[in-house]
């Protein structure tokens, strides 16, 4: 039978000074633990254990990194006891909004001088796929990103991106050159024969157009490739 004195684990119902909302109230958002911020997202608990305490459970998942954590699919997020399919978006929401953050402060107008200037910003946005994408940056004449947009994603192993779309895009944008860009979920920086080929099908379609093919990285967790450092453009 069910102990009907047993105290609710809803955040609302702990002690004042155990509520990471009015914690945060008071002293601030930086003052909070990963597992109090997520506990907030998740709002209350089940019969055995509090919001925090599932939240604990959740960062495990991750290898107790956000980094990591970041990577989880709505799926796997659901393993832990406690989260639907309802907190487990929010979760993700909450985990991409940090993504986009961190990478809109490297795409605000950035001047593309080098290739790890690029890396920088692609590392933040499309290392951490579990499948392979292919991304474009499209640069105005003084090399400052006017947009980035993500062409196609694929499986685990390869991704195919469609000249045309490109280069309609790039034309709505006004760019004059464009960087290509895709990761590898495998970790290995190599690039395949197909991305040779690839690179090299764009780069040949883009002279007619008067577009420049900058460069084209591929990025991983290990670091990252440049076609051009490379000497392969």
């Amino acid at each position: 039978m069910e102990n009907l004195n047993k105290p609710s684990t809803s955040i609302k119902n702990w002690a004042v000074d155990d509520r990471p909302r009015e914690k945060m109230l008071t002293k601030g958002a930086a003052a909070l633990s990963d597992s109090e911020l997520l506990g907030i997202l998740i709002n209350n608990g089940n019969k055995e254990k509090s919001a925090v305490e599932i939240a604990k459970d959740i960062l495990k998942l991750g290898d107790n990194n956000l980094n990591e954590l970041g990577k989880l699919s709505l799926k796997e997020l659901q393993k832990v006891k406690g989260i639907g399919a309802a907190k487990a978006i929010t979760i993700a929401a909450a985990l991409e909004l940090g993504r986009r953050r961190h990478a809109s402060a490297a795409l605000e107008k950035t001047v593309i001088r080098t290739s790890l200037d690029i890396a920088q910003y692609l590392r933040a946005t499309i290392k951490d796929f579990s499948y392979e994408v292919f991304a474009v940056l499209f640069l105005n004449k003084a090399n400052k990103i006017n947009h980035f947009e993500i062409i196609s994603r694929g499986g685990l192993t390869g991704t195919v991106a469609d000249p045309r779309v490109i280069f309609k895009i790039a034309l709505e944008q006004d760019a004059t050159s464009v960087v290509l860009c895709h990761n590898h979920p495998s970790g290995n920086l190599k690039p395949s024969k197909a991305d040779e080929e690839l690179t090299q099908k764009i780069k040949l379609a883009a002279r007619y157009l008067d577009i420049t093919v900058m460069d084209h990285l591929i990025v991983s967790e290990e670091g990252y490739y440049s076609f051009a450092d490379g000497g392969l453009l």
